[in-house]
């Protein structure tokens, strides 16, 4: 609860992948290494794209639904391996969605805290914010790493728990049924964007309170709901 006297604090949580960069290129290539790796062929990229925001070994899964557990964790760390070696040599793209840096700038002379919950590990998540000179823009990071995935509301919860925003003050941004399907579940509201690896459509069904199709929108539209 905030002091007495004070506003309540107020949140806005990004996803990455999707949301505030386009990494679907890089992740299609670590998945078809770490499927080679394994002998499996090669990945749809599309459903391999349909797949991101989900914890890793959750998204192999899917992705490889015959296959048992055992063989789901063997490729996921394959790919995290094939990751960081494209990274190390430097071939790794994931740009900044155009109006990014403009929303995250107004929100936060609007005082809201701004935070990020992603289904990349805390490596993957600190190497994007360092090439975009986004560290320290955001005062809580939640990975894959800890705890249950999207669409678990448990992310959502570490953030609160973290910032001392409540869940009346929290709204969360991702271009995925799982990041709007995780506000649901835990009782925040939700900005689905346009631009990301979902369609509008299926961001509508899952529940999102607002869609947004420019990056520089998407401050207004988290404002509106957190003022309305």
């Amino acid at each position: 609860m905030p002091a007495a006297g004070r506003p309540p604090l107020r949140l806005a949580l990004f996803d990455c992948d999707g949301t505030l960069v386009d990494g679907q290129f890089a992740i299609i290539d670590a998945m078809t290494q770490a499927w080679a790796d394994h002998g499996l062929g090669e990945p749809d990229p599309m459903e391999v794209r349909r797949m991101v925001g989900l914890s890793l070994v959750e998204a192999v899964s899917l992705l490889l639904p015959t296959h048992d557990a055992e063989v789901h964790v063997a490729v996921a760390e394959s790919y995290k391996r094939a990751f960081s070696a494209a990274r190390g040599r430097g071939e790794v793209d994931e740009p900044l969605f155009p109006g990014i840096v403009d929303t995250l700038a107004a929100l936060e002379e609007a005082g809201v805290l701004l935070g990020v919950a992603t289904g990349k590990s805390r490596r993957g998540l600190d190497a994007v914010l360092k090439v975009h000179g986004l560290t320290g823009r955001f005062v809580t990071l939640q990975t894959a790493d800890v705890g249950p995935g999207k669409p678990n509301p448990h992310m959502v919860h570490r953030a609160l728990a973290e910032t001392g925003a409540e869940e009346a003050g929290t709204v969360v941004i991702g271009d995925t049924t799982y990041d709007i399907q995780m506000a649901r579940n835990a009782r925040v509201r939700s900005v689905g964007v346009s631009w990301g690896y979902h369609a509008v459509p299926e961001l509508e069904r899952a529940g999102a309170d607002r869609i947004v199709h420019r990056g520089r929108d998407v401050a207004t539209a988290v404002l509106e709901l957190l003022e309305g």
